[in-house]
């Protein structure tokens, strides 16, 4: 019971990461191609600017629960998916950077160099994230020692490069929905416009996944088993179609909601298919890694479970606040000034 605790736990930090971080990098990598002058970059760059750093807390505590939970998934991840991961990192560090030094630029030249390494640096992280999960969802191939049979190009699989494309297309349509939220005039108005056009490739995406999920994955033998799990999917579906349905009302905020939920409920999809393995081994099921011979010790578990009732409320408090705090539309000054 408390491996499975921790389970849930570990998928649902996960989904609240790429639920919050999901609209900054999909703003992020849209940006030379939204933005159309200075001003309009401004907004965009404020309207995530207060956020983006809170939200990164979230892939911290992610990362963190793994190692202290899940010690072994920890080691194993890395080893397994250490290039996708390392380019995840790098790109993130560069994004920073690009955050904080973007305003100090002098020329224009210098400007858009740090727009474009902002756009990459949001990119890639996206695209990844996707084919990582993908990939984790399908089996990757280690061996009974936790040591991977593989290499980068084996994780751009069809499947895989279909899970980066739906990350990739449900991020952008997300920041779209956030800076709908919090601009106005015309970066408003096209950026209303391109989230709809938007949304039926993620439509198309979508039904893609869930029809390769069917044939490179068991993670409907889960849900065959278990009918009442069946609520999940089916609230994926109903989140997806409420943000359409929102956005044609012009409810903006309802379809950001909308769209947070089909992130959480996708996520969980695949996470809740694979119970109990975390990461299961596509060259033979019993060297995949479990809830059982990959958790910490219970004592160790238990302390956690006592960290993570405090903290993650107080992290939930403090995110509300600045949220709160910031709820306006963003301006068009030099973010940083």
């Amino acid at each position: 019971m408390l491996e499975t605790t921790w389970f849930l736990i570990w998928a649902l930090l996960w989904a609240v990461y790429f639920m919050l971080d999901g609209f900054d990098l999909g703003l992020g990598a849209l940006l030379p191609f939204i933005a159309k002058d200075d001003k309009q970059k401004n907004v965009l760059y404020n309207s995530i600017g207060p956020f983006w750093d809170g939200n990164e807390v979230w892939l911290i505590t992610a990362g963190g629960v793994t190692f202290a939970a899940f010690p072994l998934v920890y080691a194993t991840m890395f080893s397994a998916l250490y290039s996708p991961l390392m380019i995840i990192l790098f790109a993130l560090i560069i994004r920073g950077a690009a955050l904080g030094l973007r305003g100090e630029a002098e020329s224009d030249l210098g400007r858009s160099a740090w727009d474009w390494a902002f756009a990459i640096g949001s990119f890639l992280p996206a695209l990844l994230f996707g084919v990582a999960f993908a990939n984790i969802f399908a089996g990757i191939p280690i061996d009974g020692d936790g040591v991977y049979h593989g290499n980068l190009l084996g994780l751009l699989n069809p499947y895989g490069l279909i899970g980066g494309a739906l990350f990739l297309v449900l991020f952008l349509t997300h920041g779209l929905i956030w800076l709908a939220i919090k601009s106005e005039s015309e970066l408003q108005t096209r950026a209303q416009g391109l989230a709809q056009k938007l949304w039926f490739a993620l439509l198309v995406i979508a039904l893609l996944f869930l029809g390769a999920t069917v044939v490179y994955t068991g993670i409907w033998n889960q849900y065959t088993s278990s009918p009442a799990l069946f609520f999940i999917p089916v609230l994926a579906v109903g989140s997806l179609v409420a943000i359409m349905i929102f956005m044609r009302m012009d409810a903006w905020g309802k379809a950001f909601i909308a769209s947070s939920t089909f992130i959480i409920s996708a996520v969980f999809f695949g996470v809740i298919g694979i119970y109990p393995a975390l990461l299961p081994s596509s060259l033979e099921p019993a060297f995949s890694v479990t809830i059982h011979n990959g958790a910490s010790t219970p004592l160790t578990l238990k302390i956690m479970l006592g960290v993570v009732v405090v903290f993650v409320p107080t992290i939930i408090a403090y995110q509300a606040l600045v949220y709160n705090l910031f709820k306006g539309k963003a301006g068009d000054h030099k973010y940083g000034h």
